[in-house]
């Protein structure tokens, strides 16, 4: 008697593997969680004030999945962001000399200017609706990200060896191709670091981004942010320590299943493999590999970006010669154009502060901003005392590093704001000066942007470069001063301008703290931003966030930028 297989078990098994089902369990997971966190966008802004955020711990994982879906969808943005504004950068001599100014404003204006400037804008988008509110919360979070992913992005394609850019030329790559073939994968191991870190920096101002509060507008949206606010100011130390799980394990969450993947992926795009050394691993990145319902959808986007790709390739490029005289001839057009924007802009801006403010307050604000100078210098040279050799030492061993990124990001990702009762507690009992014992708190999660960019730098120094080093018997302070500091220096003073931005940024928190009824203040340009948007004076809001843009510019110009361009030209690979 013949025996037949059913069809439900024979067909199955060939259709779906233990990897299918595996995969499949993912995106449905993904989808339920895109699902239950994007559901209540549509609804009135009413409906926020009947049902304001509550800080019973079962709320916690709606908080958290809404939290997380700003901070992804931002994420996102980020890298649009990245991939078109510091590609210009890097590939226009012209638009660098107005970009990269440009991006070193923004990244130093504060996210509490960002909020106050833009969130009726927002609003008006999707008026009574919790979209629009959604719209602000999401932008703000953007400005926490994307700065200092763009930085790195334009670092690395500053610093391509030469030897790839001559293979390019001999292929005759177009500069469609060129850049995803040759300057993305050469950025991304780099690039995936920073994002980590931005994903990371983006909960140290998520508190402001979901509790906005500019003058009489006042919107709050469900969040962990939001919840961390509300703990605060009911002094709720059990609330606070339940934001600090659930933090923890949101940040393991999507270190598991999106960086870890990520960061295997990269691996096959490192300039150099070291022998011996195993590559990451990550469950998530094996699962979506082998499963073969993914593998048939990878082909299918393959095939199409394979096409775009061959499209690219079958226009006819223009002439070399005429192409750059054209570009010499739309040089001084674009910088009249430039010029003529930026001077209508500094006089409206200039017409809309002096209005409102006499010279004795443009003095006090300089006076203050001097004040957050002193505390931003001395913290950096702290920091970088700190983990210039730690990084160096974990990007140099690859096992380390799997291990310490998700308790670097975890720490990165730790807001001031949980730090205040002990902060504030301690100032208090001890009568310590707030001018000093608050400082720690603006480089707390900033401090992370130089160790994350070390490692990489660290993991970039080709193995052949080391194992000369090892065969010459290169040891001690030689090693570091021959090998190790200049390897990492393009990647340190990228960290070092994104922390030093950052910490100016940060100083809006930190130099103001409060803890229920205890209020205490730094005297700083940080704190006078604070106090005039919660009073809701936008003069006096726009002139210390000029001003806070201003020392961040000349300082860049005078002492970060020099020191870049030497690094980029004595010390890149090749």
């Amino acid at each position: 008697m013949r025996v037949f297989v059913p069809i439900s078990v024979g067909g199955w098994t060939r259709l779906f593997s233990r990897w299918d089902v595996l995969a499949i369990l993912l995106i449905l997971g993904l989808l339920v969680f895109l699902g239950e966190a994007s559901r209540n966008l549509f609804e009135p802004l009413a409906e926020l004030q009947k049902q304001p955020p509550s800080l019973d711990p079962r709320n916690l994982p709606e908080y958290a999945a809404r939290t997380t879906l700003r901070m992804l969808i931002a994420m996102v943005l980020s890298l649009v962001f990245t991939f078109t504004y510091a590609t210009l950068a890097a590939k226009s001599r012209s638009a660098e000399r107005l970009l990269v100014p440009l991006l070193d404003i923004l990244q130093s204006v504060p996210i509490l200017g960002f909020i106050s400037v833009t969130v009726v804008f927002f609003m008006s988008l999707a008026p009574g609706r919790v979209l629009g509110a959604e719209f602000a919360s999401i932008f703000a979070i953007f400005t926490s990200q994307a700065w200092n992913m763009a930085f790195s992005f334009y670092q690395s394609l500053r610093t391509v060896p030469s030897e790839l850019e001559e293979a390019a030329r001999n292929f005759r790559l177009s500069a469609w191709m060129r850049f995803w073939r040759l300057d993305v994968p050469f950025a991304v191991p780099q690039l995936i670091w920073n994002m980590m870190m931005s994903m990371s920096g983006s909960w140290f101002f998520v508190v402001a981004s979901e509790a906005i509060s500019v003058g009489n507008t006042t919107v709050t949206l469900p969040g962990v942010g939001s919840y961390i606010a509300l703990a605060i100011e009911h002094r709720d130390l059990a609330a606070v320590c339940w934001a600090i799980g659930t933090m923890l394990v949101v940040i393991l969450i999507y270190d598991q299943v999106l960086f870890r993947p990520l960061v295997a992926w990269a691996d096959r795009f490192r300039f150099e493999q070291e022998h011996g050394v195993p590559p990451p691993q990550s469950w998530a990145f094996d699962v979506l590999r082998r499963s073969r319902i993914i593998e048939r959808l990878r082909e299918q986007v393959s095939a199409l970006w394979r096409s775009s790709l061959r499209w690219r390739r079958s226009r006819k490029p223009t002439s070399g010669t005429p192409a750059k005289r054209a570009g010499r001839a739309l040089v001084l057009p674009f910088t009249a154009v430039v010029l003529v924007l930026a001077g209508m802009a500094l006089w409206q801006v200039a017409k809309f502060v002096m209005s409102g403010i006499d010279l004795r307050d443009v003095g006090v604000t300089v006076l203050l901003g001097l004040a957050t100078l002193a505390r931003v210098v001395v913290l950096i040279a702290i920091a970088s005392l700190i983990w210039v050799p730690i990084g160096v030492w974990v990007g140099t061993r690859p096992r380390v590093a799997l291990f310490v990124q998700p308790v670097a990001q975890f720490l990165a990702a730790f807001p001031a704001n949980l730090l205040f009762p002990i902060v504030v507690s301690g100032i208090v009992i001890w009568r310590l000066n707030p001018n000093i014992w608050l400082s720690p708190l603006m480089i707390l999660g900033t401090q992370w942007y130089i160790l994350f960019n070390v490692i990489a730098g660290a993991a970039a120094i080709p193995a052949e470069l080391r194992a000369v080093a090892v065969n010459l018997r290169v040891r001690g302070w030689l090693w570091w001063r021959r090998i190790a500091l200049p390897a990492v220096l393009p990647y340190y003073v990228t960290g070092a301008i994104t922390a030093s931005g950052g910490s100016w940024n940060a100083s809006i928190v930190a130099e103001v703290a409060s803890w229920g009824n205890e209020h205490l203040h730094a005297e700083g340009l940080g704190a006078y931003i604070a106090e005039q948007t919660d009073a809701g004076d936008f003069h006096h809001i726009v002139l210390g966030i000029a001003v806070m843009s201003l020392f961040v510019v000349v300082i860049n110009r005078v002492f970060w930028r020099p020191l870049y361009h030497y690094a980029e030209r004595k010390f890149r690979l090749g």
